[in-house]
């Protein structure tokens, strides 16, 4: 599977796993949620292999883990396939992350189109399937001993189930992209695409419910135990990624609505030396947003209403604009022109929740906050708290 970065992905505080180098100039990490896995398929594997081969002893189960590392190899070569083949087309690949759900390759910002995007989606799967091919070959043309026939045998089922598994049509798996480019190149949304793409998700999920647990019930006899589990899991996992996807294609269909000129409010610029009788209009000044400038022109602060109100009469000539202002962030004013995924970026990158909106020129026409973006992001009007 591969995803984009988002700004918590990329954030360096937390250390998500046991780095493993680069591969490519790729890094690769391993989650520390993989030894979950490994640990699984050590329990539920192994008195498995030791019941089928009595010979093995209690190394079935280092035989077991085995399994594990190459299950973890195959993940590995899935994503690298991803990575690779996204090189090609200059999309720069963040990391390799192998974790308890197989792993993901995460990009950062990137031009797709649809059939680019299906390319690098099917070179995981296609990885797969030269493995289990190869692994076939081994088993067939040269003479292993009952391990090494075991894990071979494993390792080739292991690779083209995962590869068929990644086919099926529907996000969070790789053959969702499949779905998404087709119902983007008819219509010329790719939020369309990702949309319908997580709903075909949700009916693989249902699908695979009810093939693995619900028609054993209906037929009389019980599910297996760890079968019942995994799908659980697995299921559990694509319905979230399935959801998510959803969610992902709703807000990029309205990132065109997100503009600093149109979700900012008209405002004007006042200087930093002025004093509150100085401002324009002054009385009916808290009509009116103002946006404090220092000596070089650039915003540095946002006049409050409330706090200009309360100011007497008497004191307005002597109170400075600064005292009854509050500063805005370092580098918190944008172009007017700025615009979707861009502007949201943008600001994700500044702190505050407010940000000067300037012309061409440098002079300052609006004040954007950060609860008009999310309410035109989310499509819901952001409830205003009252003292």
């Amino acid at each position: 599977m591969r995803e984009p970065a988002t700004p918590e992905a990329a954030a360096p505080g937390r250390r998500e796993g046991i780095p493993l180098g680069r591969i490519a100039g790729v890094p690769v990490v391993l989650a520390y949620s993989w030894f979950i896995i490994a640990a699984f398929t050590v329990i539920v594997y192994g008195p498995v292999l030791h019941r089928n081969n009595p010979a093995l002893g209690t190394s079935a189960y280092i035989v077991a883990f085995a399994y594990a590392v190459l299950l973890l190899i195959s993940v590995l070569v899935h994503e690298l396939a991803h990575a690779l083949t996204a090189k090609v087309y200059g999309w720069p690949t963040q990391k390799i992350v192998l974790n308890l759900w197989g792993g993901h390759t995460q990009f950062e910002s990137f031009t797709a189109s649809p059939g680019r995007s299906v390319l690098v989606a099917l070179a995981g799967p296609a990885a797969n399937f030269i493995l289990a091919a190869g692994a076939w070959l081994v088993l067939t043309t040269m003479p292993l001993g009952s391990v090494a026939e075991i894990l071979t045998n494993i390792f080739m089922w292991a690779n083209f189930l995962i590869g068929v598994f990644n086919v099926l049509p529907g996000l969070p798996l790789d053959g969702g992209r499949l779905v998404e480019s087709a119902v983007w190149k008819a219509t010329g949304s790719q939020a369309k695409g990702t949309v319908a793409a997580g709903w075909a998700g949700r009916i693989i999920v249902v699908a695979l419910v009810g093939w693995f647990i619900l028609l054993p019930f209906l037929s009389g006899s019980d599910p297996d135990f760890s079968l019942v589990m995994i799908t659980v899991l697995v299921c559990g996992f694509l319905w979230m990624g399935a959801s998510a996807s959803i969610q992902q294609g709703t807000l990029r269909a309205r990132l065109p609505l997100v503009t600093a000129a149109g979700l900012s409010t008209p405002a004007i610029a006042v200087p930093a030396t002025a004093s509150v009788r100085d401002l324009p209009g002054y009385g009916a000044a808290a009509h009116k947003s103002m946006v404090v400038c220092g000596p070089d022109g650039r915003p540095q602060g946002v006049v409050d209403p409330a706090a200009l109100a309360s100011v007497p009469e008497a004191a307005a000539g002597a109170t400075p604009v600064t005292a009854v202002s509050f500063a805005l962030a370092p580098g918190a004013y944008v172009p007017e022109w700025s615009k979707g995924q861009e502007l949201i970026q943008f600001l994700a990158q500044v702190e505050g929740k407010h940000y000067a909106v300037v012309d061409h020129n440098g002079v300052v026409t609006g004040l954007l906050s950060q609860d008009a973006v999310l309410a035109a992001i989310t499509g819901k009007n952001r409830r205003t708290r009252r003292g």
